[in-house]
């Protein structure tokens, strides 16, 4: 390029206070291959703007670098100027002499010489410039929801009131999640069921919400906008288009006595069941590993009795493909095993439960009918202690974070606790009370001040019975100075850790998504980018980030929603063309490459493929890396890697960045 304008900012004082701007233009006027050089107070600013598209038209420039500030701030302002004025927005380049300059030194000579010298780079290098083209990719207009909690619900339906179409799965029997399990929610104490069953209703009644439970995602294939997503329709045994929801074969099925996983092992189920009674759908399905007829070839007593013959003992798992545009993850999360507080006594005392079991005794549609007693003997509990913090903050256990939520579900579970018992006696073990959130601080205030629930501040080191059959908590209360202390109880319930669930790894290996050391999926940017991960077209909501409480699941998964709407109201999806590409060159050599595919096994995100270079006949001359556009996202790996150097950044290319160093290091 011969006729490149410079265009120094001043910044009101940011730049101008320690640079001499006037003297950097002048400068930059006599560098080699540039027309026209100038400063301004604000560059952004409209007028400033139009400074930059009357020079491009009246000087007929073909390149230009504006000395301003980070371009992360003002890039876009100024390449649109510029394509006003007729020139490709991405001959214009930014010297940001803000943040690389004034503000990390003292006003001086040396300073102004410095933003002569960035300057220079950036000439050099828009004198390399080549006109690049937005890269265009059309865009299916459908999303994909995995998970069918609070967070998958809300998510889908969000996009599909949008007029999108959404395929929502979930791997159990019924949406739900673990808000189904839940009798009332903190901090109003409102019944869950009532707000979340509509809700669940309503997902399966929406005509643009297409839902298969019982199924999980198989593979992802594909990029933002096209991705194709096989799905695995379990085997229910059950043709949901004959049943019609009676539920006669759950009441005829000899297996009665399997613990049900919705009542946390405090109820059972038959071999053939329906979750809860709100499940949606209201279908039953057959636990193959304890049905009879599976497992020993016999019974089939459920077939005999269905009324309208949807017993299929024969179903095969179905595999269906899916091709979506975006795809939203909302998988939830699981609290912690168990076998993780030996000390606590947990599986070896029937009345040491999880807050989640205490959730079930506590429902109304739970295995008591909503009345606490004790899974021993069925006698109701006078003397109650909660300990907090079950895994959550200790290192010892592997889990240092605070799991969010569990301060203020004891706090819940100690108030219903009253609420049913009057007479009885409910103490919590705590470290700190953690409270963040609209009303939170003045619901624990509640439990203490109006519910008299006793709080004592310290850790709990072990759980026993004595011969009598009383369970006794010993710890220490350090408000009292370390003082240890021993508490009799009838029944003990530990606030467990929220952790992943054990397939979140595989789940993400197969979307390609990140995942922190605790296999929680990790969004792209923690503050700008929260819904989003590093993988464009898949957002997080919900649990499968970190443990959450329910009004902030329901906003990340209207956030993500509101992500994919965006994304699928385009007809077409314009990215930044600054991609990595393969050179090409005339034959017989036809591209350097020389098919080693290292690229292809270091590229984070899958878009390096395999292309066949064939010769007027036909025949494969050689197979080289293609680098597919739609799922690149110019991170440069593939550049580093290969050892041919066939691969080039468009923007960043290797002439391009020598061409900027140089000019740093020759200057006079």
């Amino acid at each position: 390029m011969s006729k490149i304008g410079v265009f120094i900012c001043h910044c009101g004082e940011n730049i101008s206070a320690t640079v001499d701007c006037a003297r950097v233009a002048q400068a930059a006027a006599e560098m080699e291959g540039v027309a026209y050089a100038t400063d301004y107070k604000y560059m952004c600013s409209e007028p400033g703007q139009q400074l930059i598209r009357q020079a491009i038209r009246e000087h007929n420039l073909d390149g230009v670098v504006v000395g301003s500030c980070s371009p992360r701030m003002h890039e876009p302002t100024f390449r649109r100027a510029c394509a006003e004025a007729g020139l490709n927005p991405y001959l214009c380049e930014i010297a940001n002499l803000r943040e690389h300059c004034s503000w990390v030194h003292e006003k001086g000579e040396a300073t102004t010489q410095k933003a002569i010298d960035i300057v220079q780079g950036l000439v050099e290098k828009v004198r390399r410039n080549q006109p690049l083209t937005p890269i265009r990719v059309p865009v299916t207009k459908k999303a994909l929801v995995i998970g069918g909690g609070i967070a998958g619900i809300q998510a889908a339906l969000d996009i599909a009131n949008c007029g999108h179409r959404v395929i929502l799965v979930e791997k159990e029997p019924s949406i739900g999640g673990h808000m189904a399990q839940l009798s009332e929610t903190f901090p109003t104490l409102d019944c869950s069921q009532c707000i979340l069953t509509p809700r669940m209703v309503e997902v399966a009644q929406h005509p643009n919400i297409t839902l298969y439970t019982y199924a999980e995602v198989e593979s992802v294939e594909g990029f933002i906008g096209n991705f194709k997503a096989t799905i695995r329709l379990k085997a229910k045994s059950v043709d949901e288009k004959k049943c019609t929801g009676c539920g006669l074969c759950t009441t005829k099925c000899p297996n009665k006595k399997i613990p049900g996983e919705f009542n946390e092992g405090l109820g059972t189920r038959t071999a053939i069941y329906v979750p809860f009674p709100q499940a949606v759908p209201n279908k039953p399905v057959i636990d193959k590993e304890h049905c009879n007829y599976y497992q020993k070839g016999k019974c089939r007593v459920c077939e005999k009795f269905c009324p309208t013959g949807a017993i299929t003992f024969d179903q095969p798992d179905q595999f269906i493909t899916e091709e979506v545009g975006a795809i939203v993850v909302t998988t939830g999360f699981r609290v912690l095993p168990t076998s993780f507080f030996p000390e606590y006594g947990y599986g070896r005392y029937k009345d040491v439960i999880t807050g989640i079991q205490f959730e079930r005794l506590a429902s109304a549609s739970g295995p008591t009918m909503g009345e606490i007693r004790r899974p021993s003997d069925g006698t109701v509990p006078k003397k109650v202690v909660f300990i907090a913090c079950c895994g959550s903050r200790d290192p010892a256990k592997g889990i240092p974070y605070c799991s969010k939520i569990c301060c203020m579900y004891t706090a819940k579970h100690a108030m219903l606790y009253q609420h049913k018992v009057h007479d009885g006696e409910s103490t919590v073990f705590y470290m700190d009370i953690r409270a963040g959130g609209k009303n939170y601080e003045e619901f624990v205030r509640r439990a203490i001040e109006e519910d008299k629930v006793n709080y004592v501040r310290g850790r709990v080191a072990r759980v026993y019975e004595r011969a009598d059959g009383k369970l006794v908590v010993r710890g220490v209360d350090t408000l009292l100075g370390a003082q240890q202390v021993e508490i009799e109880a009838d029944m003990v319930v530990l606030a467990t850790a929220g952790v992943a669930n054990p397939g979140a790894e595989e789940l993400a290996q197969k979307l390609h998504i990140s995942y922190d050391p605790y296999h929680f999926f990790a969004e792209a940017h923690p503050k700008l980018r929260p819904v989003e991960t590093n993988t464009a077209g898949i957002y997080l909501a919900g649990a499968c980030q970190a443990p959450k409480d329910i009004p902030e699941t329901v906003a990340t998964a209207s956030g993500a929603a509101a992500k994919v709407v965006s994304l699928l109201s385009q007809d077409d999806l314009v990215r930044e063309p600054l991609v990595a590409v393969v050179n090409r060159c005339a034959p017989p050599v036809y591209s350097t490459c020389v098919g080693c595919f290292l690229c292809q096994t270091a590229c984070p995100y899958q878009a390096i493929e395999r292309e066949e270079i064939k010769d007027r006949q036909g025949r494969v001359i050689k197979t080289v890396a293609k680098v597919n556009p739609g799922l690149c996202q110019g991170c440069g790996t593939c550049v580093s890697f290969c050892r041919s150097k066939a691969i080039d950044i468009q923007g960043y290319s290797n002439e391009q960045m020598y061409a900027e160093v140089n000019a740093l290091l020759n200057h006079e």
